[in-house]
């Protein structure tokens, strides 16, 4: 695992590789990092988003930077009741 994962801390902004904000860290479970329902990709509040610890570029003192563009990560988190990852996870498995 990655040793920026342990740097990962809750209510973290999460940006793209461009700068454009994704959402923020709810926390880390795993080898995926939850997002908060209040700033899921989808919008709706309604749910937790997933994204791969995998697409962390860096940490900062208070923003993970992914190694990809925001468009493409808000595409690629993976909305999941939490029992198993949805597609596009790579190797992530559910808890």
């Amino acid at each position: 695992m990655s040793d920026k994962v342990p740097r990962i801390r809750e209510h973290m902004e999460i940006v793209g590789s461009d700068g454009q904000h994704v959402g923020t860290v709810d926390k880390v479970e795993g080898d995926r990092i939850k997002l908060t329902r209040n700033d899921d990709p989808d919008h709706s509040g309604l749910h937790h988003h997933y994204l791969p610890v995998s697409s962390v570029d860096s940490v900062h003192i208070d923003q993970v930077r992914l190694n990809m563009p925001a468009e493409r990560a808000r595409s690629l988190a993976t909305m999941t009741g939490g029992s198993q990852p949805a597609k596009g996870m790579g190797g992530a498995s559910g808890s």
